[in-house]
């Protein structure tokens, strides 16, 4: 079972279904810092690399598309695996808004609880 910390402390699991989990090589921008497993991320238009999504970014932060699949530092560009479909607690996400599970509708990234 993949478990991550949240950001209160608590450790629960990181899915919630049995959906396929689909992952991919990516580069997270430099100057993200430290981020957790279950991070969720926006693609900077300019680069193609992912950064932190937030529902106030700027250029192409501000639209969810994936979730980091391992801790990283990323003061510098760093390389790893980010989740592009699954099924995801919510409870485990940092960073999920009522903005970012919009834009996940669509999509393979779904959003539940664990019952």
């Amino acid at each position: 079972m993949d478990l991550v910390t949240t950001q209160s402390g608590t450790t629960v699991p990181l899915f919630c279904g049995d959906f396929p989990r689909v992952t991919k090589p990516a580069t997270v921008v430099a100057g993200s810092g430290v981020l957790v497993k279950g991070t969720v991320l926006g693609i900077v238009t300019a680069s193609g690399k992912f950064g932190v999504y937030t529902d106030a970014g700027a250029g192409g932060l501000d639209v969810a598309k994936a979730i980091l699949a391992e801790d990283v530092d990323a003061t510098n560009d760093v390389n790893c695996s980010v989740y592009l479909a699954g099924d995801f607690n919510e409870a485990a996400l940092t960073g999920l808004t009522a903005a970012a599970k919009v834009d996940f509708i669509g999509t393979a990234i779904f959003i539940g609880k664990v019952v």
